[in-house]
C-alpha cells in the first residue's frame, strides 16, 4: 500500500493478512488494539467498518484468490483516526454505494454503512491495488 493511505500524522499499525473470511475478525481485533493502545475508548465503530472493507476486499477482489493478501492501515490524524484497507482491485468489480441498502439482501450494506457512519470516506487504486478508507471522530 503506498504512503499516500497513510496520513502524515502518525501511523499507529499496518497488518497484512491473508485474503480469507477469517482474516476479518483478526482485523477487528487488530484495529481494536490499535485504538486502544493510542487512548481511543470508543472502538465499536471502526471495528464495524474495518470488518465490512476487510470482507468486501476478500469477497470482490483479486486478494480472495488464493495467496491472495489484505492490509490494514490504522493512522492517528489527531481528532481523527484514518482507517485504510488495501487489495490487489478487481479488473471487474469497482466500489459501488446503494442509496438504499436492499432489506432482504444478505449482503451489500457495507460501502453503505462506511458512508452513513464515518467522518469521510474514499477510495481510489493505487499501485497495486484498491485502497479504501475512512476517517472517525477519536473518542
Amino acid at each position: 500500500m503506498g504512503t499516500e493511505a497513510v496520513p502524515a500524522l502518525g501511523l499507529l499499525g499496518s497488518v497484512e493478512l491473508p485474503g480469507v473470511a477469517e482474516s476479518v475478525g483478526t482485523a477487528r481485533r487488530y484495529v481494536r488494539g490499535m485504538l486502544e493502545n493510542s487512548g481511543q475508548r470508543d472502538t465499536y465503530d471502526a471495528e464495524l467498518l474495518v470488518s465490512e472493507l476487510v470482507s468486501n476486499a476478500v469477497r470482490h477482489s483479486e486478494s480472495g484468490r488464493a495467496g491472495g493478501l489484505v492490509t490494514v492501515v490504522v493512522a492517528n490524524c489527531g481528532e481523527t483516526v484514518q482507517i485504510a484497507v488495501g487489495d490487489s482491485g478487481s479488473a471487474t468489480c469497482a466500489p459501488r454505494v446503494p442509496a438504499e441498502p436492499d432489506e432482504v439482501a444478505e449482503g451489500g450494506r457495507g460501502l453503505w454503512l462506511v458512508r452513513e457512519v464515518a467522518l469521510s470516506w474514499g477510495w481510489y487504486e493505487g499501485a497495486v491495488g484498491r485502497i479504501v478508507w475512512f476517517r472517525l471522530a477519536r473518542r
